[in-house]
């Protein structure tokens, strides 16, 4: 096998739009969350994570595919260049020496993502790898589309092989949940309430604030959550955006989400906790408040939240109730973002777009949702060297 390489620079395209800056796994003290950067709307609190997402982070993603190779191969230990040398089946059935070209080949109508940690899979297990894309992350692929193609060492392209599909099947999946159900929200309509939303839609570009061409509020916007797969977040978060859906917080760290436990256990009003929390965060952090009824939404609005999380209430529920939260948020000279949550599905969701929320919150993006069918097609090619 090959040693471990260097990041390719000339012999690689994924198809990306313009450069920006890598997404890689944040922390308390790692500066903007992935695809937050430092863009601020008029209330002073950072701009909606929703648009094309930036480039993953090639150092997160080297050590996750690392760790995701070594996984497969046995190995805990050693150079990596040592541990593809573990596949049994490929070290006694293939000649040293081999090459072989592989078809990356959807079989299922769906939305790509994670076609660079696809490649780079390739590419930690063969430095000479030529990797050809013929479609980019976020382009709508249908059966038998070929996306892209890999000429290489032919063991490499063996051990490399279901490590790259797992990852690239698994963030295309959350894509395409993503992207039916932002297309499900935009039939519905916009909502019927009026108010401001406090940030842009989905769709909209940068600067253009939500609903002010028509006059009207925007389309639902379709955010995740952190029920996400441990350390993997980063890349399903990533494929959600890539699907045209929005990153709610990326964790504990980067904004304020006050639930029920909370509440129950501070032993104080909504209110209260609000206002602690406020004084310690600031007015640049987005705090969120859950609220179960009609009393916990009016006390999240009178409290200062930035966002009312509506929890497992009804459309009908919300439809009366956005109105009289959004002329409170009036009266107290800030505006609200209303959020809905719990029980949203395929069959709930075109009622929730025309209710009157600003955006919805749904943990199915990537807690549950199926893997693209995708596969890869791997054929011989001739050899000048060839030796057992």
């Amino acid at each position: 096998m090959p040693p471990l390489p260097p990041r390719s620079q000339s012999q690689s395209h994924s198809g990306s739009g313009p450069a920006q800056e890598p997404v890689q796994a944040p922390g308390p003290n790692s500066g903007p969350v992935p695809g937050d950067g430092e863009s601020r709307g008029a209330t002073g609190l950072p701009a909606p994570r929703t648009g094309p997402p930036a480039p993953l982070d090639p150092g997160f993603v080297d050590a996750a595919v690392e760790a995701a190779l070594r996984e497969d191969l046995g190995a805990a230990g050693g150079t990596l260049a040592e541990a593809l040398e573990g596949d049994r089946t490929t070290t006694v059935s293939v000649p040293r020496g081999a090459r072989a070209r592989a078809r990356l080949v959807a079989k299922a109508t769906g939305v790509l993502a994670g076609l660079a940690v696809f490649r780079r899979t390739f590419e930690l297990c063969d430095p000479g790898v030529v990797f050809t894309a013929s479609a980019s992350d976020g382009d709508r692929v249908a059966p038998g589309d070929v996306l892209a193609e890999v000429v290489g060492d032919a063991r490499a392209l063996l051990v490399a092989e279901r490590t790259a599909l797992n990852f690239t099947q698994r963030l295309s999946g959350c894509a395409t949940r993503a992207a039916d159900l932002v297309e499900l929200a935009r039939a519905a309509g916009p909502s019927e309430s009026g108010g401001e939303s406090g940030g842009e839609s989905a769709g909209e570009s940068a600067g253009e604030s939500a609903g002010e061409s028509a006059g009207e509020r925007p389309s639902l916007r379709i955010l995740d959550t952190r029920k996400t797969t441990p350390n993997l977040r980063v890349f399903e978060r990533y494929g959600v955006r890539c699907g045209g859906g929005e990153n709610h917080r990326f964790g504990l760290f980067d904004e304020v989400l006050l639930k029920e436990n909370h509440i129950e256990l501070a032993g104080r009003s909504i209110e209260a906790v609000l206002a602690d929390l406020r004084a310690d965060v600031g007015p640049g952090v987005r705090i969120t408040a859950e609220a179960r009824d009609d009393a916990e939404a009016r006390a999240a609005v009178v409290g200062g939240a930035d966002v009312v999380l509506l929890d497992n209430m009804t459309s009908d529920t919300m439809a009366r109730l956005c109105p009289v939260l959004r002329g409170l948020a009036d009266e107290r000279g800030r505006p609200v973002e209303l959020e809905a949550s719990g029980n949203v599905t395929e069959r709930t969701l075109p009622a929730i777009a025309r209710c009157g929320v600003d955006r919805v919150s749904i943990g199915a993006l990537t807690h549950s949702i199926p893997a693209l069918d995708l596969s890869l097609d791997l054929e011989p090619l001739p050899s000048t060297e060839t030796e057992r």
